[in-house]
């Protein structure tokens, strides 16, 4: 068992120590509720019925009644006393379990908050490695765990415990060689945990990954319905689903007869042991030795003896069958993280604006795998307010190179300076507050448009809002939005267009107001008309800010300050001018390989 695992996960139950002590008080007086429950039977089958016929006038019944205490008052408080222990024992059985809920639902919560903030924090390159939907499956489906944890180790043996403690006693009382062989069955009730636990654990494990491919498969399509209508793929999809949960159905069920087999062998063993406790307690009835009442409530004694240890040792089996729930939970929050932040780092609020090296590669390798660098020995210099574009073929690691500026990802060898300080001295959090992204790719929450263009400055006025749509020539467009700026939008903006989901997150960078800008294809969903007003924003945006353009259009990149051209993930030419044009361009050592007529999208 993983004992490091089990105490930090039981952290969590611990929080709730005010319930779990609740839960405690009830556990005790449900134990003792448990203990009293027989004896109405017994004073009813020792006492109130053994007795002549009952009286057949009212005379004899009155006479009857006025004996006390009498065999028919017996019988009443018997019912009485059954029905109120009954009732009392359920209403507390309802408080556990109210109780418990509450408990527990806070934390599975508060576990999936740490590991929602933890996935959060998690790099980038992790989460490449990592499905969707597995992550999606650790955070709702495995951090139920906890519960199972918390109930294992400090819930459900307090209430075995207790229960076994308690009736063993009086039970002892009553007759010890019956309460000595109602414990016989203790080695094959541990025997049977043993055994069933390694295997449950095993079977739940591929029952849980068959269970995280099927969400990741569903998760997958579910975010590419426009290219599966398109080609068609529906049955096929169809199919994989069904082999899939084929699968999962296969180790689930296996899982359900493991259960069920031990659940036979244990009732097998309690009923033997009943038979045998019936047997030798008829015999001592029958020499006197216990009353009939005094048998039942040490069958009932029993059966609550062989209950209470098929509970104590069936932690074992709960516990070995969720280690890889806690496995899989404890690897997300054990992650080890690529972009670690330095214990002592520091604050980058306010960026120099003296025409100095601001931002510097220095030797620059980097990759996604090992052994396979995307990026190659890379240095470059950015000072301040010029503007840097990137060119060259797909694959040419341009986008990889710009994304160590806000350490999505850190170099394998090199470093990143910002005025000769190593970009990993400071707080994550300040470094990325200096730079405002658009990505080729724009990327929208299911928020109102208002929110989505504030997303970087959730406290930016409405008014602010507006001027960064107007300057991202956005503002047109979502006043014929049913809602306007308060219209809410579709799952990765699927009810915009691609030119209307691009200005919308040009927008979000303009309002951003951030020194540091990085602009990776911003215009390449724009039609031509929109490209040129979006042009005239995107100048006055780059105006006092070191720039990082990625683009394949001539027109992008006409008046940058340094052209780089990447090839193979190294700088093959760098070309420092002011204006470049395509006459210019044609003349350039740089190899043209823009679209040569620029096709509206």
């Amino acid at each position: 068992m993983k004992l490091n695992a089990y105490a930090r996960l039981l952290r969590y139950g611990l929080r709730q120590w005010a319930s779990l002590v609740l839960i405690v008080g009830l556990t005790v007086a449900n134990s003792g509720i448990a203990v009293l429950q027989p004896w109405p039977m017994k004073i009813l089958i020792d006492h109130g019925l053994n007795v002549a016929p009952p009286p057949t006038s009212l005379t004899s019944l009155l006479d009857t009644l006025s004996l006390f205490p009498s065999p028919i008052i017996l019988i009443i408080l018997a019912a009485v006393g059954s029905l109120l222990l009954f009732s009392l024992s359920s209403f507390l059985d309802a408080c556990l379990n109210l109780a418990w809920t509450g408990a527990s639902q806070k934390m599975i919560y508060d576990l999936s908050g740490d590991l929602f903030s933890r996935l959060q924090r998690l790099s980038l390159l992790f989460h490449s490695r990592r499905a969707v939907g597995d992550s999606l499956s650790r955070l709702t489906d495995d951090t139920w765990c906890v519960c199972g944890i918390t109930n294992s180790l400090l819930v459900s043996p307090l209430q075995h415990l207790l229960t076994l403690g308690i009736i063993t006693v009086v039970a002892w009382n009553l007759d010890p060689a019956l309460t000595a062989l109602s414990l016989v069955t203790t080695p094959f009730l541990a025997g049977s945990a043993l055994f069933f636990g390694r295997r449950m654990k095993r079977r739940n494990r591929q029952n849980r990954k068959a269970q995280a491919k099927l969400i990741a498969f569903v998760h997958q399509i579910l975010t590419v319905i426009p290219m599966v209508q398109a080609f068609s793929a529906e049955e096929r999809n169809n199919d994989k689903f069904r082999k899939l949960a084929d699968e999962s159905i296969k180790r689930a069920e296996s899982g359900v007869l493991l259960n069920n087999t031990q659940g036979l062998i244990n009732g097998l063993t309690a009923t033997v042991a009943g038979a045998f406790i019936l047997y030798f307690g008829g015999m001592r009835v029958l020499s006197g030795a216990i009353t009939v009442g005094a048998l039942l409530v040490f069958f009932s004694y029993t059966r609550a003896i062989q209950g209470a240890l098929q509970g104590l040792l069936g932690i074992y089996v709960r516990l070995r069958s969720s280690e890889a729930n806690v496995d899989r939970v404890i690897e997300d929050l054990s992650a080890e993280d690529e972009v670690a932040e330095a214990p002592n780092a520091r604050a980058l609020t306010i960026l120099p604006t003296q025409r100095d090296a601001l931002i510097q590669f220095e030797n620059v390798t980097f990759g996604y795998e090992i052994g396979r660098p995307v990026i190659r020995n890379v240095s470059l210099k950015a000072q301040y307010g010029q503007t840097i574009a990137l060119v060259g073929a797909s694959g040419a690691g341009k986008t990889t190179l710009i994304s160590l500026i806000p350490r999505f990802f850190d170099p394998w060898e090199g470093c990143i300076t910002i005025n000769g300080v190593d970009i990993r001295e400071f707080r994550l959090s300040s470094l990325r507050s200096q730079v405002a992204i658009v990505l080729q790719e724009p990327l929208l929450l299911p928020l109102t448009i208002a929110e989505n263009i504030a997303y970087g400055r959730p406290n930016a006025s409405k008014r602010e809002v507006i001027a960064a749509a107007e300057a991202a020539s956005a503002h047109d467009f979502i006043l014929h939005l049913p809602h306007g700026y308060e219209t809410i939008i579709g799952e990765r903006g699927a009810t915009l267009s691609g030119g209307e989901r691009q200005r919308l997150s040009i927008a979000r960078a303009i309002l951003m107001n951030a020194p540091i800008l990085i602009l990776d294809e911003p215009t390449s969903a724009l039609d031509v008309g929109t490209e040129k007003k979006l042009l005239r924003a995107i100048d006055q945006l780059m105006a006092g800010r070191t720039t990082f353009i990625i683009a394949h259009r001539l027109s992008t990149i006409q008046n940058v300050d340094v052209v780089v051209e990447l090839a193979n993930g190294q700088i093959t030419a760098l070309d420092k001018h002011h204006v470049l044009n395509p006459a210019r361009a044609s003349h350039s050592k740089l190899p043209i390989f823009f679209p040569a007529p620029e096709v509206a999208l």
